[in-house]
């Protein structure tokens, strides 16, 4: 990216962060040199680098098995549930490096929440869905659990469908209310970035909306990545948008600027549809 363009991507950074009401610490997180393999796969991601926002909606889209899932995993160390993975580079959330073999994987979770493609619910209630990270924490007071629940449903834009169905298991939700459940159940925990994985690839239309407005409603309080497929809403949900194909980043800007106006030939080919 030019210089010209970096000091117009700061000025569009600090406004989205005076627009957005910005009052909790989002980190920006810097991505250096990342690579990582998995044994069947040498070159699952290749010295990808960026610089992802605080305080704003990333977007990372590319098609099937580019890296964009695997990128994802790298920012709360999921993919080391993968026996024989090994990366390289570092990321850097507010000076810590995430891959450090020193970084406390558990702190690191709470402060990085993640949401997957499907709703995954544990066999509770909806109350005790939500609780449950506070609790682990060591919250045990009734009254401030029944706070951090309720503040949490109300974020999730889900306290007024469920404020009466508290000790109703979550699994008689439907897929999107659970889905904003698990959403809830993340952000009780007071995290400082959301990573969320497809979060509405399972969803009916409606439920795919709500979504999308809960993520523009959050981003005022936390730094979102989302990898999604649909191109639609990655425009409608996103200020930034990373592209990127074959375990490589191919292009990274402003949502606008990489739906309108790429520089690559391999996004712009990407976005119109001749490349899937």
């Amino acid at each position: 990216m030019s210089e010209s363009g970096d000091i117009k991507r700061e000025a569009f950074i600090e406004a989205s962060r005076v627009s957005h009401g910005h009052n909790r610490h989002a980190p920006e997180i810097d991505v250096k040199a990342v690579s990582l393999s998995y044994p069947a796969n040498s070159h699952a991601l290749q010295d990808v680098s960026l610089t992802i926002p605080g305080g704003c909606v990333t977007a990372v889209i590319g098609p099937s098995g580019c890296g964009k899932s695997t990128l994802l995993r790298c920012f709360n160390r999921m993919n080391d549930t993968i026996d024989g993975c090994q990366y390289s580079g570092s990321i850097l959330l507010d000076g810590l490096d995430v891959l450090s073999v020193k970084t406390d994987v558990t702190q690191l979770r709470r402060r990085v929440g993640m949401v997957f493609q499907r709703p995954n619910p544990f066999p509770k209630s909806v109350y005790d869905n939500v609780a449950y990270g506070p609790r682990l924490g060591g919250i045990r007071g009734r009254r401030q659990l029944d706070e951090i629940v309720e503040n949490a449903l109300r974020a999730a834009a889900l306290w007024d469908e469920v404020k009466d169905r508290l000790d109703a298991m979550a699994v008689t939700l439907s897929l999107g209310q659970q889905q904003r459940l698990v959403i809830a159940r993340a952000i009780a925990v007071e995290p400082e970035v959301l990573l969320l994985d497809e979060p509405a690839s399972s969803l009916d239309p409606i439920s795919t909306l709500r979504i999308e407005e809960l993520i523009y409603e959050l981003k005022t309080e936390y730094t979102i990545i989302i990898v999604t497929h649909n191109m639609q809403q990655a425009g409608r949900v996103s200020d930034f948008t990373a592209f990127m194909n074959a375990g490589k980043l191919v292009e990274f800007n402003t949502t606008d600027r990489i739906f309108t106006n790429p520089v690559e030939r391999a996004t712009e080919d990407y976005i119109t549809g001749r490349v899937g």
